[in-house]
């Protein structure tokens, strides 16, 4: 059995009574998805459309796509585990710090992964460095925008040169924007038809609080690549439920727009009050902070009851580290006391 490396397990834990472990939306999941997914409840007696029709329908005409550039998953991690068993690439580069499903994924079917080390000295921020790594031997890179567990987002020029050469390289680019919603920054799903070879993850699970219900998207113009990718992915691997919750949460009109401005109210306030603590708060775009704080905090935190994600399984990072998903504001408060208490002894 292989160790679970991620936040959320609150299941393997005692006496947790704050998760700040995990990166979901502070929100909650909307009222209309909760009601939608008891109205269906006749519904689930049945087998599940194998197909994902009026849930692809319904996202392909929110993004302005076709419905055949869209595939949907048991969550973004089942996505990326069929891409790389269907496609099965040769060498692949990730980011380090990153997700950490990129890297088993690829490595799983026998490739080679190459990380590219970000750097603390630039505040773990994307640069032109990754360039000279993109060669055409290179079969798929992964880019976690905004990244996780950093925060970053790419910059939108060194973005596009990146598609430009993976383009011309016939590099696949799996660009996951799993956590874009959360930022004011606009998505490369625009930009499909153009680069053919990029593909697009994005999810339900953080942005309307869906993580039970697996639920995650890829989106490519290469149809045919599309349904090799399908091919890998279980029949029914998208439960009714999910179904019928994924619609229900497309229908919400002002939901990002509230949780961008409450994520970014609560990211500069406990940017500012874990510097206050003597922490080191790098600058982040999404729901969540990584916090360096030379006393190491996960072990002391979970023994007041409160989980955070410890980083020292990423990369280039240790137990000196921490990413703390966002949430309101009595609950960060609450965090901020704990943590007080925790580095006054």
């Amino acid at each position: 059995m292989r160790r679970y490396e991620h936040g959320g397990d609150i299941y393997g834990s005692d006496g947790i009574l704050l998760d700040f472990s995990v990166n979901t939306n502070p929100l909650g999941m909307p009222e209309s998805v909760k009601r939608a997914i008891i109205e269906h409840l006749p519904g689930y007696a049945h087998y599940p459309d194998p197909s994902c029709r009026a849930l692809k329908s319904a996202l392909a005409a929110q993004q302005g796509l076709e419905a055949s550039m869209v595939l949907c998953g048991n969550g973004a991690a089942e996505l990326i585990l069929a891409l790389c068993a269907a496609l099965k690439p040769r060498r692949t580069v990730t980011l380090a710090p990153t997700f950490s499903e990129y890297e088993r994924a690829a490595a799983l079917f026998g490739g080679e992964v190459c990380e590219h080390r970000l750097l603390e000295a630039d505040g773990f921020a994307l640069t032109e460095r990754i360039l000279a790594e993109l060669t055409p031997e290179v079969d798929m890179l992964f880019l976690c925008n905004p990244n996780n567990p950093t925060g970053q987002l790419a910059d939108p020029v060194l973005l596009r040169a990146i598609a430009e050469i993976c383009r011309n390289n016939k590099t696949l680019l799996v660009l996951d924007e799993c956590f874009i919603d959360f930022t004011f920054r606009e998505s490369m799903l625009w930009r499909l038809k153009e680069y053919p070879n990029l593909l697009i993850l994005q999810a339900f699970t953080k942005i309307y609080a869906m993580a039970g219900l697996r639920l995650g998207t890829l989106y490519c113009a290469d149809e045919r690549l599309l349904a090799r990718i399908a091919d890998f992915s279980p029949t029914w691997n998208v439960s009714g439920v999910a179904q019928a919750a994924g619609i229900a949460a497309l229908q919400e009109k002002d939901w990002l727009e509230k949780t961008r401005r409450i994520v970014e109210n609560e990211r500069n306030f406990m940017t500012k009050a874990l510097g206050g603590l003597g922490a080191t708060v790098y600058q982040s775009e999404a729901n969540f902070l990584l916090v360096k704080n030379e006393m190491p905090l996960h072990a002391p935190l979970k023994a007041h009851g409160v989980l955070v994600r410890s980083c020292a399984n990423f990369t280039g990072l240790d137990e000196r580290y921490i990413r703390i998903g966002l949430k309101m504001r009595d609950k960060n408060m609450a965090l901020l006391r704990v943590i007080s208490e925790v580095l006054n002894g």
